[in-house]
């Protein structure tokens, strides 16, 4: 009982500091936009494959965003492309960090032989370079946003896995950890429940920067051609504008809305990022205490305040 609070309050004081952050609450508020206009806005506008005006037409009344190459509706489907782009890049971040973490985890607990089979197979996956790797597979395997999602998952995880390692290798002398296991406690359990809820916030961080890779690196396969170029996805929608050579006729409003909307998820991510570690970095917690003990008269750029505290 006592451990299942001690759990519980690990993650409500992670909870409550990230959503204390202002960082954290902009980027939660924008990544959360998204997903609901990905959910829910397609179900209120034109079918994003449908032919219904003039290719190329500027933004209108009419077409908000105006129309691409095939005469479909540039905000359809910058708001359908949400839907696949959003779920790949989230779902290959989850994927990443789960088999990171187990991989990572399972080498820096046992070490020994079990530590140097794993680490070798991680140092494989490093070496590997990973754009080559993306290409060939995307483009001999069948399209898809599976195929994407496996792709991104193969090539990524190794990065998560090295560093949840050392993380584990650190935990795995600590006090705690060595009472669990004189208490007759099983290793899995103790992975799981003693040690990962103390690498929250490095799994949180890592699973943000997996979704950023991801879809950045989904977006880019698919601009490449090495996507389903017929589901309508961010990737595919900068595919069909550079296929219409919409820079040679001006027509911005078939790719800006789309890089607009990667820029700012990514944006969004990072400031979360930012939060996050603004909340559980010892060194930055100690910076910001202390310049909340300051009275802003006394800070000056340059100038170190000294106090004199009474005895």
């Amino acid at each position: 009982m006592k451990k299942h609070i001690n759990q519980n309050s690990i993650l409500l004081r992670w909870v409550t500091g990230i959503f204390s952050n202002k960082k954290a609450v902009l980027g939660v508020s924008i990544i959360s936009f998204f997903i609901l206009i990905a959910i829910l806005g397609p179900l209120g506008t034109y079918d994003p494959t449908a032919f219904i005006g003039t290719p190329l037409s500027p933004p209108s009344l009419e077409h908000w965003l105006g129309t691409n190459g095939q005469g479909q509706d540039v905000f359809s489907q910058t708001l359908s492309g949400a839907r696949q782009t959003l779920f790949v890049g989230f779902s290959t971040g989850i994927l990443v960090v789960l088999i990171g973490a187990l991989i990572g985890g399972i080498s820096g607990y046992y070490g020994g032989r079990i530590d140097d089979l794993l680490s070798m197979t991680i140092n494989i996956f490093l070496v590997m370079p990973g754009l080559p790797l993306m290409v060939i597979l995307a483009s001999w395997l069948p399209p898809g946003p599976g195929t994407l999602m496996g792709v991104l998952v193969l090539t990524g995880w190794a990065w998560n896995a090295r560093v949840i390692r050392s993380q584990m290798m650190t935990f795995r002398s600590r006090d705690f950890v060595s009472a669990a296991i004189v208490s007759g406690e099983q290793n899995i359990r103790i992975i799981v429940v003693e040690i990962m809820p103390r690498m929250l916030s490095l799994l949180a961080s890592s699973f943000i920067g997996a979704s950023i890779y991801a879809i950045g690196a989904q977006v880019g396969l698919e601009f490449l051609g090495l996507g389903d170029i017929s589901t309508v996805t961010w990737g595919t929608n900068l595919y069909w504008a550079s296929n219409d050579m919409a820079l040679l006729t001006e027509s911005w409003w078939t790719f800006v809305p789309t890089g607009l909307s990667i820029a700012i998820v990514s944006f969004a991510l990072t400031l979360i990022n930012f939060g996050i570690d603004e909340v559980t970095n010892p060194r930055l917690i100690s910076e910001r205490i202390w310049r909340e003990s300051i009275p802003p008269s006394m800070i000056k750029n340059g100038i170190t305040p000294v106090f004199k505290k009474d005895e």
